[in-house]
């Protein structure tokens, strides 16, 4: 119980890290346009960072609410490790 204790903030950042793999695929699916695997280990960001911050496709229904959610899920992330920085002090 202690272990978890000491290491709260490290298990919540597993914890809400572990799908972001899934989610980051399958906006960077949509974005580039394919359904290859490889789209997660390529080196690509240019696109993807104007994707997320700007509107890429605004027709694409599929487009607008993944990047929406992912717009969120990284702000959740972003919140989490403020803070971590904050109460860790």
């Amino acid at each position: 119980m202690q272990w978890i204790q000491e290491n709260s903030w490290l298990i919540l950042f597993i914890l809400w890290g572990l799908p972001l793999t899934y989610y980051r695929s399958k906006f960077r699916k949509i974005v580039y346009q394919t359904d290859s695997w490889t789209i997660n280990v390529k080196p690509l960001f240019v696109k993807e960072i104007k994707a997320l911050f700007g509107n890429l496709f605004p027709e694409n229904s599929v487009y607008i609410k993944q990047r929406n959610f992912y717009r969120f899920y990284l702000l959740v992330y972003t919140i989490l490790f403020v803070l971590y920085i904050y109460f860790t002090k």
